[in-house]
């Protein structure tokens, strides 16, 4: 069955920088690892169960090394040892199989527990996130042979479908981690019923956590609450606080408004231990 948080427990994923915000547009977004793993630490006080990461150069520009990541890493384990680490994948800005499944070579203490997986192709407002069924085969092969966890991001019900593709070649192993992304400007939008056809589509033995990007953050992450999905939320997605606002958003921000949501609910955050004893294990 797919996994419904209605009375309890929610898992929170905390997305905190992303690939595109940049210090001129917010100079709250984390760049270097050090900024990266002070934020994580401090929205950890609050309550997060994982952390999906992304690494930058110093002149803020993606980085696809694991070097990058593993320092990140390395830093956000002394503080928050427990924490499940998600790390991305992604094709927006680099195209080759080696360089984005560099990441996926992190052994050892600081190996990643889950990976982003896009399963399909789409476009963004001035870029394009490709991704060839070979890419994305290879990409889950990789992970399987790692035994790191795909986290399946999925921008519409295609995407569910090719996912559901990888698992009946079992090249993925239940129980199934899913994230749905709304409100991009040419896949899924934050709407009750593009949510609930996608959440309907999942595959069984399924959890999910629902996020909007930009301004559909705020409307898909109270959808998602109210649905009995997990959340995700950070700078990444949104830099503003409000839509419609021009008040600049803090990751401390973001975080505290779901949970507090979610409090009055009657809804807390699922701890790291367990996630991962139930999802990862």
């Amino acid at each position: 069955m797919k996994t419904r948080f209605l009375n309890d427990v929610f898992p929170l994923s905390f997305c905190p920088t992303g690939m595109v915000p940049q210090k001129s547009d917010t100079p709250h977004i984390p760049i270097s690892p050090q900024e990266i793993a002070e934020q994580v630490n401090l929205v950890s006080q609050i309550g997060i169960t994982s952390v999906h990461l992304h690494a930058r150069n110093e002149d803020g520009s993606p980085a696809w090394e694991r070097k990058n990541f593993e320092r990140t890493i390395e830093l956000i384990k002394d503080k928050n040892p427990e924490l499940v680490i998600c790390v991305t994948t992604s094709g927006r800005t680099v195209s080759e199989f080696g360089k984005r499944s560099d990441v996926l070579e992190i052994s050892g203490d600081l190996k990643p527990d889950m990976a982003s997986l896009t399963p399909a192709s789409m476009n963004f407002a001035k870029t394009a996130s490709v991704n060839s069924p070979e890419m994305v085969v290879r990409l889950a092969q990789k992970m399987q042979e790692n035994g790191i966890k795909p986290e399946f991001e999925v921008f519409d019900t295609g995407m569910i479908n090719y996912s559901k593709y990888l698992i009946a070649k079992k090249i993925a192993e239940p129980p199934y981690v899913f994230n749905i992304l709304l409100g991009g400007i040419a896949t899924a939008q934050a709407e009750l019923l593009e949510l609930g056809l996608m959440v309907q589509r999942l595959p069984e033995n399924s959890v999910w956590l629902g996020a909007g990007i930009g301004s559909a953050q705020l409307p898909a992450n109270l959808m998602s609450l109210a649905a009995g999905g997990g959340v995700r939320v950070g700078l990444e997605d949104n830099i503003f606080l409000n839509s419609g606002s021009d008040s600049l958003a803090t990751n401390v921000d973001l975080i505290e408004r779901v949970v507090n949501l979610a409090a009055g609910m009657g809804k807390s955050v699922m701890s790291p231990i367990d996630f991962r004893k139930t999802y990862l294990s």
